[in-house]
């Protein structure tokens, strides 16, 4: 129902009919402890994984609430919302859109619902078989089941919207019976987080290509995307949710079923820039595996220089590792403002045309005539370097060498990462010394993929790599079936009506 300040929010009883992305998942079961502040800060922990939009869903046994809204955690929650969401499960969500436009409709966690229980559920990742996935509920609406009590009819264009509705469109089964059939259908990646009034439930891909933890509270248990949101709320990290794992938690603790094979194909991208620096992913901290790669590039691509700088804050672990390596010292010549993120006020054209300088600003005194190292994550399209050794050019710097932690990208992920299409990949069209002519830069060096395979401690086999490779573990449809706005399309007005 409408709230004073203008936001949305659903209170949605048993019976009611209520009604994405590298994105954060968090959700708990514990008594006695004020679980929507808990999901709060987990979700802030979380927040590096999207900024579009957040939600929390809670439930006291009897009734589910849910409260979202577009922006950033801290911009959608206060004290009052915060305490209007009561009990003792929650589920939690940042959104960064990868399937469906970035609007309030789509927002997580979406919701569905018959007489017999309200569901809430968080996905991190990316379905591929969307399309195949809309089609199946459309036949599900022809044979009888009421696949429009949830956000469909509300206007949600995403893949989560789809597994939702399909969850709770057979009142004759309960949520566990429905997870284990729909489960199988999924196809690509997703770490999703999902509960009912009574049970909070977790599942992963039978690739885990997107990371899930399951943690312990002295009075109940917690799930996230990331070790690190374990640290904020003071959960013990027991281990991580396996690829085709179900886990159900509720008043009788912990169970667990395997829907599928594991086929273990983790996200390579989260060692190298996604993940926080401070989450451990499969035994190995990832701020140590950035650090490793860049002792590797410095291996790799040696240069004669006064001075290394990280391009903040994703180049930062690399740096350090490279000077430690090189023997060359590490500095700080950029300092990054902190405050800038998701804005609502677009710049004018004058602000735009600073490009990079309302992020990042040279410390002119420490540049000067320096023969600088730059070191980041990534290049994608080749517009931030640019602009970025250009800057540093124009502060003084007397030549910039740019070393990059990961392999030239060149191909799109359809797995939770919203990369640019594969013409606008700078690297698709361009060998290594025309991308370093096109950023201007005096010389370019990217690290081997066997190099940051080996820094992240993982066997490659157990890897995705495909935005490097092309080489995608995951089978995937023809092209005009994938897409971000593949699901903005109407369904049909007996779907949306019921």
């Amino acid at each position: 129902m409408p709230r004073g300040d203008g936001r949305l929010t659903h209170d949605l009883l048993p019976g009611e009919r209520g009604p994405q992305d590298a994105c954060g998942v968090f959700g708990l079961w514990v008594h006695g402890e004020d679980v929507a502040k808990l999901c709060y800060y987990g979700l802030y922990a979380l927040q590096h994984r999207g900024q579009e939009s957040a939600g929390i869903a809670t439930s006291d046994g009897r009734r589910l609430l849910v409260y979202k809204d577009m922006g950033l955690v801290s911009q959608v929650f206060d004290e009052r919302s915060l305490a209007s969401l009561t009990g003792h499960i929650a589920v939690g969500h940042c959104r960064y859109s990868t399937t469906g436009g970035s609007t309030w409709e789509n927002a997580q966690p979406t919701l569905g619902g018959h007489s017999g229980f309200t569901v809430a559920l968080a996905h991190n990742g990316n379905l591929t078989n969307s399309i195949q996935l809309r089609e199946h509920v459309m036949e599900r609406a022809e044979q009888g089941f009421d696949v429009h009590a949830g956000e469909l009819r509300r206007g949600n264009t995403t893949d989560t919207a789809l597994v939702t509705a399909l969850l709770v469109d057979d009142p004759s089964k309960t949520i566990e019976e429905r997870a284990l059939e729909v489960l199988p259908l999924l196809r690509g990646a997703f770490s999703v987080v999902f509960m009912d009034e009574h049970t909070l439930y977790a599942a992963r891909d039978p690739q885990g290509v997107r990371p899930l933890v399951l943690g312990r509270l002295d009075r109940g248990w917690v799930v996230a995307s990331e070790t690190a949101a374990l640290d904020i709320v003071g959960a013990a990290f027991i281990r991580e949710v396996e690829p085709g794992e179900l886990v159900a938690i509720d008043e009788d603790g912990l169970r667990s079923r395997h829907w599928a094979s594991p086929q273990p194909k983790g996200c390579v991208f989260e060692h190298v820039y996604l993940a926080r620096p401070d989450t451990t992913i499969n035994g190995r901290v990832v701020h140590e595996a950035r650090v490793e790669m860049g002792r590797t590039l410095a291996r790799e691509h040696t240069v004669e220089a006064d001075l290394v700088i990280p391009t903040p804050e994703s180049g930062t672990p690399a740096a350090i590792g490279y000077a430690q390596e090189s023997g060359i010292p590490y500095g700080q010549g950029l300092v990054k403002n902190a405050y800038v993120g998701r804005t609502f006020i677009q710049p004018n054209q004058t602000i735009r045309q600073l490009g990079i300088r309302l992020k990042l600003n040279p410390l002119r005194e420490v540049i000067h005539g320096k023969r600088l190292v730059v070191v980041d994550d990534s290049i994608v399209r080749g517009n931030t370097q640019r602009a970025l050794v250009r800057m540093l050019r124009e502060a003084g710097a007397a030549e910039v060498h740019v070393r990059i932690s990961s392999p030239p990208v060149r191909w799109p992920c359809f797995y939770g990462i919203d990369f640019a299409t594969r013409a606008e990949l700078i690297a698709t069209g361009l060998d290594v010394e025309e991308v370093c002519r096109s950023i201007d830069a005096d010389s370019l060096g990217y690290i081997s993929e066997d190099g940051m395979v080996a820094a992240t401690h993982q066997d490659r086999a157990a890897l995705c790599t495909a935005c490097f490779t092309g080489d995608y573990p995951i089978p995937l449809p023809s092209e005009d079936r994938l897409g971000k706005s593949l699901l903005e399309m109407q369904l049909p007005v007996e779907i949306v009506s019921g």
